[in-house]
């Protein structure tokens, strides 16, 4: 072939291959299966744990819940159980990102982060859902990303994540909220417009024994060498960053205990 149109007809080729490749991760979005038909999992959840919601945004799916914020096109928080026995190291097929149908205007698209420079990082971490097959296809949600730097999503981020389930094992049953502090301001990314939150947040209790007690991370999203405990903080002062109302649904004493201190003993 003449030099003149080959270079032509080698550019249309790649354009036409990327065309039906996107096409392709489309119709596999589609197959995705409605998160309502998935099983539901006896006492994933314990309401008195819930946050409140700025948004009024709340879906609750068959293996998490969260609070949605249209404005931010990410959740404010994640909410779950990890229990013991749900610790497992399944190895599943890694599915495609796919958006929420459960959000009435549907979550962001994951186009969104393509050529960012953030992650999709993970609010309730895939890692925590190997028990079964629909529980890790779910955490692929875009209701259930952020984004986050590279550095810390695989830095600390993971560290902290590993760690969640070092404790998960030894204490047997967690409630886990997370999510980035949402504010004006923010950088964005996509065409709609993702926040791009400055620091991410997780509150670990502990629901074993005859006393709770909790434990909470406000992290820069950066890369760092330090360690998480290095971040600890109180609940009270989460709240106050992200104006949502943590263990409400508990006695106010009880409430009050937990969220005022800042305790690693234990953990």
């Amino acid at each position: 072939m003449n030099r003149k149109y080959l270079y032509p007809f080698l550019l249309i080729l790649v354009v036409t291959v990327l065309f039906f490749a996107e096409k392709y991760i489309d119709r596999q979005n589609e197959a995705y299966p409605e998160t309502n038909s998935l099983p539901q999992v006896e006492n994933v959840f314990d309401d008195r744990f819930l946050p409140s919601s700025t948004t009024g945004v709340m879906v609750r799916h068959s293996y998490f819940s969260l609070s949605y914020s249209e404005k931010h096109e990410q959740a404010e928080w994640i909410a779950y159980e990890l229990k013991k026995e749900h610790l497992a190291k399944a190895e599943f097929e890694r599915p495609y990102f796919v958006q929420d149908r459960k959000i009435k205007t549907e979550s962001a698209h994951w186009r969104n982060y393509k050529n960012s420079g953030y992650d999709r990082g993970h609010l309730c971490p895939a890692g925590d859902r190997r028990f079964n097959y629909n529980a890790y296809h779910e955490t692929f949600l875009t209701s259930n990303i952020s984004p986050q730097n590279h550095d810390f999503n695989a830095g600390i981020w993971n560290r902290l994540e590993q760690k969640v389930r070092y404790w998960a094992e030894r204490k047997d049953e967690l409630f886990i909220i997370t999510g980035g502090v949402l504010k004006n301001g923010l950088e964005t990314i996509g065409d709609e417009g993702v926040s791009v939150p400055e620091e991410f947040y997780k509150i670990v209790i502990d629901k074993d024994g005859g006393s709770l007690k909790a434990i909470a991370f406000l992290i820069p999203n950066e890369g760092t060498s330090d360690s998480f405990y290095n971040f600890t903080v109180s609940i009270d002062s989460i709240e106050k960053r992200t104006g949502l109302d943590f263990l409400r649904g508990l006695e106010d004493a009880v409430e009050d205990k937990l969220e005022s201190k800042v305790d690693r003993s234990g953990w």
